[in-house]
């Protein structure tokens, strides 16, 4: 049942947007121990890129905690880092802006870490 709201969920945000190969579509996935994130160029269906936190050449880049906000620990900060290296790869390719897709989960917890880790490392959203 879950699966199912979050598949229509998914497709209702789907409808609004599209990457091209300039401005690809930054697909996000995530499962209970890890989280995927996928540029997409959707006008020749072609997947651009893509970066795990299987990945075993993550920038371990740690995040500066902002004044008043916690520090990031364990899943959280992987999702920084997926972001954070999904940015550095996709600038080696002139890719500088992206189409934002949260795959429709929530805009919360691992999902706007990897956000913020995508921004941190040069995407304009």
């Amino acid at each position: 049942m879950i699966k199912d709201q979050l598949k229509r969920r998914h497709l209702r945000i789907r409808k609004h947007i599209m990457g091209i190969a300039e401005k690809p579509r930054l697909c996000v996935k995530r499962s209970n121990k890890n989280v995927y994130g996928v540029l997409v160029d959707d006008y020749k269906h072609k997947t651009i890129m893509t970066v795990s936190s299987l990945a075993k050449d993550l920038v371990k880049e740690e995040p500066q905690a902002e004044k008043g906000k916690a520090k990031m620990t364990g899943k959280t900060l992987t999702a920084y880092q997926v972001g954070y290296f999904i940015a550095q790869k996709a600038k080696t390719l002139g890719i500088n802006a992206v189409v934002f897709d949260r795959g429709g989960y929530r805009y919360h917890g691992r999902i706007k870490a990897l956000a913020d880790g995508a921004r941190k490392g040069g995407l304009k959203f």
